[in-house]
């Protein structure tokens, strides 16, 4: 879920850091252009790791700034493809349902990466999975809120930072848009066993969940 993006990235410092050291103003400079930001093609930004190297400084002719050349390694999210993460549903519409890892919320299940036997019900806005037994069929609701196992299977960038010369050297950060347009999505599946509400595999399996359920209805 988690990995070690190494970085090269000329670094600018402003004057009113010149009173620290150099390594401490290039920590304060990536972790404010960074943290919580999307790198196009890198990944969510977590955290400095470390710095691996740092280059001379240089002040450019108009500018009162120095700039470094610095190499250093940066705590990312970006799941591998295959990867089994939980989450917490979020939302819930026609098209999939939204997933939350608390940090980090644009994860969807298209409707297509559903369980089979599964249909959106418009009354409780929520997805259901038609589980069959021998005898019936049985109703598995899952509803905003819980937890809720899957599988990663497609990842989507976007550049969505404008075009212009603030545009720095090295690295590309985005963020959302006006317009909604996302920087980074996550698309996962719950079409395979083992997958959908941690709660169906509480259990040794889901026919046992569901034939417990029937009792506790039966005392009720």
């Amino acid at each position: 879920m988690f990995q070690l993006a190494e970085i090269r990235h000329m670094v600018r410092i402003p004057p009113w850091l010149f009173g620290q050291t150099l390594n401490d103003a290039v920590v304060e400079e990536l972790n404010r252009k960074l943290a919580n930001k999307v790198v196009l093609n890198v990944g969510l930004c977590i955290a400095l790791f470390d710095i691996t190297s740092l280059g001379d400084s240089y002040i450019f002719p108009g500018d009162g700034a120095s700039h470094t050349r610095v190499t250093f390694r940066y705590i990312v999210f970006r799941p591998f493809m295959e990867e089994v993460l939980e989450g917490v549903i979020k939302s819930c519409s026609a098209d999939g349902i939204q997933v939350s890892l608390g940090f980090y919320e644009d994860i969807y299940i298209r409707h297509d990466a559903m369980m089979t036997n599964s249909h959106f019900d418009e009354t409780d806005r929520t997805w259901v999975w038609d589980y069959q037994t021998e005898d019936e069929t049985h109703h598995l609701y899952m509803d905003i809120g819980e937890k809720i196992r899957f599988k990663i299977i497609a990842e989507q960038f976007a550049d969505t930072t404008p075009a212009g010369p603030e545009l720095t050297e090295g690295i590309d950060t985005a963020s959302e848009r006006k317009d909604g347009k996302k920087p980074y999505m996550i698309y996962g599946t719950i079409n395979d066993q083992g997958l959908g509400l941690v709660s169906w595999w509480t259990n040794s399996n889901v026919e046992e969940q569901v034939n417990e359920e029937e009792e506790d209805e039966e005392v009720e």
